[in-house]
């Protein structure tokens, strides 16, 4: 049996970018710390966008550029970097259908027994991939560290958190 550590879109333009916030830069040594002290394996997701982002559905709903590929925005925090062993899952959208095909495959190899999420935002991409995650995988346990997460408000953090719990999904350390 195996547990998973999920780092959801640990990247500049979250942090103190684009959309960054003083919540999230907050957390950066939380994550370090959790993901060090993680004996199991550890995937790191990224939220990628093209130069058309405003083209998309996403740019005219969310019109702030952020985490275009190859931008200093897209990288994961430096804070973080020396701790990626795989590549990064590189996800369009919030939820990754990539990450739900790898734990299909990463759970017939070898049963996961949980899989917790970290990293940002609580309220946008955490909540989507964990719930991804429960319909991929709705026998493993599925948890979020609320001290390793932001939201894109201390407000929308929490109503995720609450959301997700409805969903059987453990919240820990809120």
């Amino acid at each position: 049996m195996q547990e998973l550590l999920i780092v959801v879109d640990m990247q500049n333009d979250f942090i103190d970018g684009a959309l960054g916030t003083a919540e999230a830069v907050a957390i950066v040594g939380k994550v370090r710390e959790k993901i060090l002290g993680f004996s199991g394996r550890v995937l790191f997701t990224r939220d990628t966008h093209e130069e058309n982002y405003m083209d998309t559905q996403e740019g005219r709903k969310l019109p702030v550029p952020h985490c275009i590929r190859g931008t200093k925005g897209w990288e994961i925090t430096d804070a973080l970097a020396d701790l990626v062993t795989d590549a990064p899952i590189d996800k369009p959208t919030f939820g990754s259908a990539a990450l739900g095909a790898l734990l299909l495959d990463a759970n017939a190899a070898d049963p996961i027994s949980r899989i917790t999420l970290i990293g940002l935002c609580t309220d946008i991409c955490v909540i989507s991939n964990a719930m991804l995650c429960k319909a991929f995988l709705p026998e493993v346990e599925i948890a979020v560290d609320a001290a390793c997460c932001a939201g894109v408000t201390v407000e929308s953090h929490r109503g995720a958190l609450a959301a997700m719990k409805m969903c059987q999904i453990t919240v820990e350390n809120e």
